[in-house]
């Protein structure tokens, strides 16, 4: 099974799910055209991922942006990897938002009520300078 890396575009983030680490990264922006297009390969890759995981996984989430189409392909990775954790295997969500913005740091927060995986709410300073 091979590792996925999507360099990120202004419309869809970049993407890094390492099989060999276990280590699973979305970052910047999720607006794609069709989000199921896009998110497919990934549901599908962790769905493969899920039958011979390493002991731990975890999923940076670094989004400045995405809208509600992303959402529920977000919703559908999370499902699959609470599979892998299901498994008796550690899985985590390293959620990131910046220190104002609020509407991230509550979307994380309603991920974390509704998946059965543990969450890290993690606050990054701005990344312009200004802070």
């Amino acid at each position: 099974m091979a590792s996925i890396h999507i360099d990120g575009s202004p419309k869809t983030p970049t993407v890094s799910f390492d099989e060999s680490t276990g280590q699973l990264e979305l970052k910047g922006r999720s607006i794609p055209e069709n989000s199921i297009e896009f998110y497919k390969p990934l549901i599908d890759w962790i769905d493969k991922y899920a039958r011979d995981p390493k002991p731990r996984t975890s999923l940076r989430v670094q989004l400045e942006y995405f809208n509600t189409s992303s959402s529920k392909c977000i919703l559908d990775l999370f499902k699959k990897l609470e599979l892998v954790r299901s498994s008796g295997n550690e899985v985590t969500v390293l959620w990131h938002y910046e220190q104002d913005d609020e509407d991230m740091l509550e979307a994380g927060e309603d991920y974390q009520a509704i998946i059965n995986i543990p969450f890290k709410m993690i606050q990054i300073e701005e990344v312009d300078g200004t802070k």
